[in-house]
This record gives structure tokens, sequence and C-alpha cells, in this order.
């Protein structure tokens, strides 16, 4: 509410670049313009995939994450071209600078996504006409098409973005979500991925309405805190404000100790480290984040200090998830020397409602190998018999 007591309706708009790399290709070589074309990690591969593909290609039933081999076939004259992250950093940073010559409450999500807080320069009175300025500009000024969701809160904006794609502008009220969102499956829902589906659906929940409507026990044992803040947000309420400081690489969250006694057997410092994942674990439960690097901190009685870290492919927040991870970089990088510090850092952390599935640009390629090799191990297993093969460790 203002001083003259009028009430204060935020105006949020998500940006959502469309097909963002297969675009920027397309801006810097206008004969791939028309053309059926994918970013795929290693072209020549058949094996390799499909970091993004055209909307040209997606008629054809093409899509992002798809092997090249399997693209091929349904597209035979698919183009395909590597990837260039440093020409996608150029035009990320290109279209930011753009969005922040209208405001300074710009938050960049990702390389090709951002909310914008426009309530302070006209947004109530103005908001489409903003951000149809906004698309014109990036597309004039870049060649880049994007789509546009306005909305009182960021979860609306986001859903609002992914309704008309490409070069889509999309207001989505508060008083509409009962109409627009809730006859959705609630894997549509924008932080629900297919594991959170498949729970819900055994708690009987298999709408965004029946999100909206289930009894808040019901989804705290579903899926535990986070089953609440999904019901607010599939009521569309959401309190998060436009952050310009927040970045892809967020804040970590971590825990370290100093030793009683300079410990030099290895069961003691595990001892330590499963401690020390269970107060980590703690404490992104109460951030509600996940993180997808881990960091473990040794200091030697000689105050040698070392520090080895691992990306994972999943986000880390379970607390044997994290002992495991630890133990393991422990174990492959411990010398022996006494030992007076251990620690324990999650870092490039996320929220929990951004946990459903969506592969980087740097882990599709391990992303497939795994699941390639993971299906090799179950088939020789089902042939052979249990235990018969197992995967090593790294």
């Amino acid at each position: 509410m203002d001083r003259k007591g009028h009430i204060y309706r935020r105006v949020i708009l998500h940006l959502d670049m469309n097909c963002f790399f297969a675009s920027v290709e397309q801006a810097h070589n206008p004969e791939l313009k028309g053309l059926a074309l994918a970013v795929a990690g290693n072209p020549k591969a058949r094996r390799g995939i499909l970091v993004t593909c055209s909307y040209e290609a997606r008629a054809f039933g093409v899509y992002t994450t798809m092997t090249v081999g399997e693209a091929k076939r349904l597209c035979p004259e698919l183009v395909l071209v590597p990837p260039d992250m440093e020409k996608y950093r150029q035009a990320s940073k290109a279209v930011f600078d753009i969005l922040r010559t209208y405001t300074d409450l710009v938050e960049p999500v990702s390389i090709d996504e951002a909310y914008i807080d426009i309530t302070d320069i006209g947004g109530l009175q103005d908001a489409m006409g903003i951000a149809k300025n906004m698309q014109e500009r990036i597309l004039g000024e870049l060649d880049l098409p994007c789509s546009i969701g306005i909305a009182p809160n960021k979860f609306l904006a986001k859903a609002a973005s992914d309704m008309k794609k490409p070069m889509g502008i999309t207001i989505l009220r508060k008083r509409e979500v009962s109409t627009v969102l809730w006859p959705l499956p609630v894997i549509e829902m924008h932080g629900i991925g297919k594991s959170s589906a498949e729970k819900l659906a055994q708690a009987g929940i298999k709408t965004i309405e029946d999100l909206a409507s289930a009894d808040d026990l019901k989804m705290k044992l579903t899926l535990g805190k986070r089953g609440l803040l999904l019901k607010q947000r599939a009521n569309g309420n959401d309190d998060r404000l436009v952050d310009p400081e927040a970045s892809a690489e967020r804040k970590s969250v971590g825990s370290s100790t100093t030793l009683a006694v300079d410990e030099t057997e290895l069961e003691p410092c595990l001892a330590v480290f499963d401690k020390l994942a269970e107060k980590v674990a703690g404490r992104l439960e109460t951030q509600q984040l996940a993180g997808t690097v881990i960091s473990i901190q040794m200091r030697t009685s000689a105050w040698r200090n070392q520090s080895r870290s691992k990306t994972v492919l999943n986000p880390l927040y379970k607390q044997q998830e994290i002992y495991n991870e630890a133990s393991q970089l422990f174990r492959l990088h411990w010398d022996e020397e006494p030992i007076r510090l251990l620690g324990i850092t999650i870092s490039n952390v996320i929220p929990f409602e951004e946990l459903h599935e969506q592969l980087s640009f740097d882990n599709y390629e391990r992303h497939a190998k795994e699941v390639s090799m993971e299906k090799l191990v179950s088939t020789m297993n089902e042939r052979f018999g249990p235990g018969t093969i197992h995967k090593g460790k790294q």
C-alpha cells in the first residue's frame, strides 16, 4: 500500500528467449533461418546430444536431449552446428543490457531467462506496451525472438511466458488461476518434475487444482516443506521479490569443524563427515536449496589447507547423498596426514522449486553416457544374475 492508501500491485515480467542457442546461430548466419536446425554437443557423433533445436526442427518431432541419430531419423535434413558458449554469453549480455535500460530491477535466472519488476515504471498502466517494446527491441537490435509473461508475481509470470511461443506476450492475473492453471496436470506446473509428479499421483493429486486444494498434512507427508510451498504456488501465491543481485552462481551452504585431536584414522574422519553432512542437509532444507557442486575442506596438523570438489548431475540436498560424495572425495584425496579440520560445502545452489529435471548445457553428454551405462549394467545383470556387473567408482 502506498502513502495515499492505494493498494500496491506489483507487476512482474518473465522474459524467456526462444530456442536461444539456435536463434543466436541463426542471427549470426541468416542462411540458417527457416531451416530445421539443432545445436548438438557433438554433431559428428550419432550419440551426440541435442542442446537445443529450432521450431522448424520441433515440427518434425525433434526435441532437446534427443541423440543426433534419433533426430536425423526423424528429420534427415536437420542442420547440425556445434555449440559456441562464448557467442551465447555475449548474446545473453546484450539482452540483459537492453532490459536494464528500462529498470535496474532485472534478475537473471539463467543465460536466457530473466525476471523484471516494472511496477515503478508504469507497469500497472502500460505493462503490455512495455513488454511489446522490450520484445521488439530485442528482435530489432539483436535479431533474437523472446516470449514474455506478465503477472503480479514471479510464479505466475513464469507460467505466462510458457503459454505462447515463439514471440508471445501473455498476461496472467491471479483471478484467472482457477480457469487457466487448475485444469492442467501437475507435471505442467513450474517447479514440478517427473519424480514429484509421480509422488503426487500416488497421493491422488493429479491436477494443479488437486494440488491447490490438497490437505496441508498430505502435502507435507508427500513432499515435505516443499509440498506446502508448491500448494501456495498452485493457488497463485508467490511473495519473492525480483533480486538484481541474484545470479546463476548462487551462494553456497556448508559446515566445518575442528577436531578434538589430530586424527590419523579413516573411520573417525568418516564419522565426522557423516555429522557434517547432517548439518549441511539441515541447512539446505531450512533454506529450501540444493546444489550441484560439493567440496570438502581438509586442514592438516601442519596447517596445510586443501579443498577438493566434484560436480554432480543431480542436485544434492539429502544427508546420505552428501555424505556419500564427501566420503568418496576424502578417500580419494587424503594422503593420511593427521587431520585437524574437516568441512563440507554445497555450492551452485538452486531453490527446491527449480529441482525439476532440466539438464544444463554442460551435462547433456555426461547424462546420456550415464543413462546408456545404467541400461547396459541392468541388461547384463538380468541376463547373468544380480550383482554380476556393477559400475566402477570414478
